[in-house]
């Protein structure tokens, strides 16, 4: 999740940057730096979501093959 956040600050600081360039070179360089940041921003939510949905996963199917295993009644 940290790289996540570090992501999304560069590519906030990026578009900053980009509003705020007088050059227009300097301006589209900006932009597409951010681009680049929100997308790999974007691959690394995907991939955190896709890490916690492997893991409920995994659980469930530990759980579903045997159905006592942690389940401890009193």
């Amino acid at each position: 999740m940290l790289s996540l956040q570090f992501y999304q600050e560069q590519a906030a600081l990026q578009q900053i940057a980009a509003d705020n360039a007088t050059l227009e070179n300097v301006r589209e360089r900006c932009q597409r730096a951010a681009d680049t940041w929100a997308a790999f921003a974007a691959r690394s939510e995907r991939a955190e979501k896709a890490r916690i949905e492997a893991a409920s996963e995994k659980l469930l199917a530990g759980l579903s093959e045997n159905p006592d295993q942690g389940c401890a009644t009193v």
